[in-house]
């Protein structure tokens, strides 16, 4: 059996957990809204399938259209303004948990980053892992 990770906002009024080995894949997403959310230079991103991660609480939610017209959801305690995760509409079976709210992320290993061509000097792309210019393509499930 798989370990579990888990994670929540800052106050603890919202909660996630899901089985380690179901992580598609883990990235720095160096993108404008990325930056603007978390107000960093990027923000770090655990790819897992929608239906392996378990909730307890409930997300207040903020749509906008992405840059390549999708709509994003992100997912933010209503008490303490945590960003914990966001999806996809055009995906709904995935979801983008942010790897700062894992209780313990030591396990953590980032793939690669997406929209490099954004990136900022002060926080540049990682040079040692694949980078991609914008979104990666994701291969068909």
């Amino acid at each position: 059996m798989s370990e579990v990770a888990k994670g929540g906002c800052l106050c603890g009024a919202c909660r996630y957990e899901f089985a380690r080995d179901t992580v598609i894949s883990s990235f720095h997403c160096h993108c404008s809204d990325c930056r603007r959310t978390t107000g960093s230079g990027k923000s770090t991103i655990v790819l897992v399938p929608a239906a392996a991660v378990l909730t307890h609480g409930e997300l207040k939610t903020f749509t906008v259209t992405g840059s390549e017209g999708a709509h994003v959801t992100r997912g933010f305690c209503g008490s303490c303004g945590s960003q914990v995760s966001s999806h996809v509409e055009e995906m709904p079976e995935l979801r983008m948990i942010k790897a700062g709210t894992l209780d313990d992320s030591g396990w953590l290993t980032v793939d690669s980053s997406c929209w490099g061509s954004s990136a900022q000097p002060w926080s540049p792309v990682d040079k040692d892992s694949p980078a991609f210019e914008r979104n990666p393509e994701l291969a068909p499930a």
